[in-house]
């Protein structure tokens, strides 16, 4: 018998500047290595803290601003297994409200870049982004949407959940070896 996986508990954070360019991190460390992602990170479970408070300290930490809870609303909550076969994860994923002001940067965590939405799916980034959470997120904007991405060695197969309408709706991606 095999040992579970971990279930890790993260946020992803949108945020957008005056004109519309979503801020990224090329990231230098993993998870995501060498890939772009939206700010982000797990939460800080010894101290049961908040999806919300985890999506302020993050934004905080790896862009600078200063944020509240009424500056983020959430966007969407996407749950994946086996991803990468290393761990569970659950992802609460959030819009930062309003433009932010942010350089770009080197830090600890990669180089902060903005980026046109159209040219964001020709970037580097996870698989499970490029196919199922981008277009989802994208095609849902302004609205909540929650959807489960099951992840295998060779596909990953996804469903959405919510919004009701669209609950059932599904797809599979057949994903391409790294290299």
């Amino acid at each position: 018998m095999t040992d579970p996986l971990p279930y890790r508990i993260s946020v992803l954070c949108y945020l957008f500047d005056g004109d519309g360019r979503i801020l990224l991190i090329h990231r230098c460390k993993p998870p995501n290595l060498h890939l772009y992602s939206p700010i982000g990170g797990k939460l800080d479970q010894t101290t049961g803290e908040s999806p919300t408070a985890c999506a302020i300290r993050e934004i905080h930490e790896e862009a600078g601003v200063m944020l509240q809870a009424p500056d983020l609303r959430l966007a969407g909550l996407v749950s994946e297994t086996a991803y990468l076969g290393e761990a569970h994860w659950l992802m609460f994923l959030y819009d930062v409200v309003r433009p932010v002001s942010v350089p770009e940067r080197d830090f600890r965590e990669g180089r902060l870049e903005w980026h046109e939405l159209d040219t964001v799916s020709a970037l580097a980034i996870p698989q499970t982004d490029r196919h199922v959470i981008w277009p989802l997120y994208l095609k849902y904007r302004e609205q909540f949407f929650m959807a489960h991405i099951d992840c295998h060695e060779e596909s990953l197969e996804w469903r959405i959940e919510q919004p009701t309408e669209d609950a059932g709706e599904t797809g599979v991606v057949k994903m391409i070896s790294p290299g």
